[in-house]
């Protein structure tokens, strides 16, 4: 049996200004707890980079946007921000890693609605290792196929309680995917609508690029242009992406938003997968089929990869 890997928790606790750090290996909430025994919570996740958590605030107003969903009441947000703190110094200090370019730590903010008739949902933050397949797969791409997701893109609006847009702690759908794909002989899958469009992987966000030169009255020019699912369609609104949307623009790509069709991706240059953990991740094949060429997903992946390495 392997070991479990080295985890740090870090309950939000009033009287505790910088968070309550707790035993890891012993139980920390109620089997009675509605996270548990009915998903019913919020999350986020971030990583640490060298110390340093990055989007944070990004992050954080997310699950302000999930908690509202579920008519969950957070504690503020610099209490978040104290316990994140708590959470990265200590899991460096007990578990070093080996070198800076392993210095990653991943930190979820995870809160549930606590006991049936609890006063206040139950918070904390957990860091633990990055994992290395995370870090292997920005290297080296993947492959995915495609999925129905069993929804149109208009479900979200039509009936808010599916919590489309929100991330919340019933997972199982997301992880039942990825088992399907691995199944399949692929590393991850790309959900698609009843309707024909393409939506968002488990646990990433879609982007596709398509590169053209044109010529403006002998002037010749490199146009790059990053594309992502329309927001609107019942996907959760990536904290990555949008970072990542911000500095191609400053960079001078231009950007699209959807509405994307499996098509799209198959007549792309480049696409990826993009998530805070695993970062961005180029994909090599979709149902078996290679997208673009290795040469240009490289180039590609390597200057995005560089406005990324920038954002905080």
């Amino acid at each position: 049996m392997t070991s479990p890997a080295p985890t740090v928790l870090v309950f939000l606790d009033p009287a505790f200004e910088n968070g309550r750090v707790a035993d890891s290996s012993q139980p920390q909430i109620m089997a009675t707890d509605l996270g548990a025994t009915r998903g019913d919570g919020v999350f986020e996740s971030l990583l640490a980079v060298q110390g340093r958590p990055r989007k944070v605030q990004a992050h954080l107003n997310r699950l302000s946007s999930s908690a509202a969903a579920l008519d969950l009441v957070l504690p503020e947000q610099e209490a978040w921000r104290k316990a994140i703190d708590t959470a990265i110094n200590e899991f460096r200090d007990v578990h070093p890693a080996p070198t800076p370019e392993e210095d990653e730590v991943v930190v979820k903010l995870i809160v549930t609605r606590g006991v049936e008739g609890a006063a206040s949902p139950t918070c904390w933050v957990q860091a633990s290792p990055s994992p290395a397949g995370s870090r292997r797969q920005r290297e080296t791409g993947i492959d995915v196929v495609l999925l129905d997701r069993g929804f149109d893109t208009e479900a979200g609006e039509r009936a808010p309680w599916l919590l489309l847009g929100a991330k919340t702690l019933s997972y199982a759908v997301n992880m039942a995917a990825l088992r399907f794909a691995h199944k399949q002989g692929a590393d991850d899958a790309i959900f698609t609508s009843t309707d024909g469009r393409v939506l968002e992987g488990p646990t990433s966000t879609v982007l596709l690029a398509h590169v053209e030169t044109v010529d403006d009255d002998g002037s010749v020019r490199t146009v790059r242009r990053l594309i992502t699912p329309q927001h609107d369609s019942g996907i959760l609104p990536g904290t990555s992406q949008g970072a990542l949307f911000a500095a191609a623009k400053a960079a001078g790509w231009e950007l699209g938003y959807g509405p994307l069709v499996p098509q799209d991706l198959f007549d792309a240059d480049a696409v990826w997968l993009i998530s805070s953990i695993r970062l961005i991740a180029p994909v090599n094949h979709i149902n078996g089929k290679e997208i673009g060429t290795p040469a240009v997903r490289k180039q590609l992946t390597a200057e995005l990869n560089a406005l990324f390495a920038g954002i905080e």
